[in-house]
């Protein structure tokens, strides 16, 4: 059988990812992964514009991750922005600057793709099964909820209320304040609105949550009980009653006492506490005792459309 390779590069609001990996009709080897805290969405998200700095530190990375491609030999590369750069008004002048001096061509993705390719990525992990499922995806600049199982996805929508944004908004105490998080979740009641009809007219009955804060969380999880991830394994379950342990101690902790907790990883550990506040919330609406934290996420579901053509469609 003939194998391909092709790159993958996730610029997220928060943290980039390079994906190398080679493919054949049915499945995909990794052949190296990295991923970097950009922080593209730093200074500048909740002004709609992306920062000086923040632009410098991807024109870096993004150099860097062309020269592994080239590296490899790599020509079928695909590059995705999401919410920062969807949302800025200096987004179009970066995706034409990168274009012309690295020679990588992003596409921009709607809300809307975003949400269809990290429910492409949670399948691909195998999280699903019969039943319906919400999912979840928490990024620095959005936040994508997909309600549906194996077969399709009934209903999605990306909201813009990601990690980097409820963190300049609301989080200006370390440890945050119990005000503070009150005024978040009320501002999550108004903005999730559409989410909470949504939940209550396809009645889902179990929670995935993709990648990032999900992973550090399972990591955290690993850890106090004192067991490691299996390497190769794509889906953790999470039980709820652990969840919310380590919900209250992030919630009571300052940056520093933060990363001393073992699976906390530096890339994560300021954004945490409203990305776990957003989870908490989230379980007020759907009863279930386990989290299932599906690996995959967007950059997976961009390999799944490679693999199978037809999973595009939106």
């Amino acid at each position: 059988m003939s194998t391909r390779k092709a790159a993958v590069i996730d610029m997220g609001t928060n943290t980039f990812h390079l994906l190398l990996v080679e493919l054949d009709n049915v499945t995909f080897k990794t052949i190296y992964k990295e991923k970097i805290p950009v922080k593209l969405g730093k200074g500048g998200i909740n002004q709609n514009n992306l920062a000086e700095d923040a632009l410098k530190r991807a024109y870096h990375t993004l150099k860097h991750f062309k020269n592994l491609i080239d590296g490899e030999h790599i020509d079928q590369v695909f590059a995705f922005a999401t919410s920062a750069v969807r949302n800025a008004e200096n987004g179009p002048e970066f995706v034409q600057t990168v274009k012309e001096t690295i020679g990588i061509n992003i596409q921009v993705l709607s809300g809307e793709e975003e949400a269809q390719m990290i429910y492409q990525g949670i399948r691909l992990s195998g999280s699903l099964n019969g039943q319906t499922d919400l999912m979840m995806d928490i990024g620095g600049g959005s936040v994508e909820f997909i309600i549906g199982n194996s077969q399709e996805s009934l209903w999605k929508q990306s909201f813009e209320i990601g990690g980097q944004r409820l963190l300049e908004l609301f989080h200006y105490h370390d440890p945050i304040l119990p005000e503070e998080v009150e005024k978040l979740e009320g501002y999550l009641e108004e903005k999730l609105q559409p989410l909470v009809e949504a939940i209550a007219l396809y009645k889902p009955t179990g929670l995935v949550g993709a990648s990032g804060t999900f992973d550090t969380l399972t990591d955290i999880y690993f850890e106090s009980m004192l067991q490691c991830k299996l390497t190769g394994r794509h889906v953790f379950e999470l039980p709820v009653e652990e969840y919310e342990a380590i919900h209250r101690m992030i919630l009571s902790k300052n940056k520093e006492e933060r990363l001393l907790i073992p699976g906390m990883i530096p890339m994560r550990v300021d954004m945490i506490v409203v990305a776990s506040s957003l989870i908490e919330f989230i379980l007020r609406y759907i009863e279930v005792d386990f989290i299932t934290c599906s690996h995959y996420a967007l950059k997976e579901g961009a390999i799944a459309s490679l693999l199978i053509p037809e999973q595009t469609a939106l």
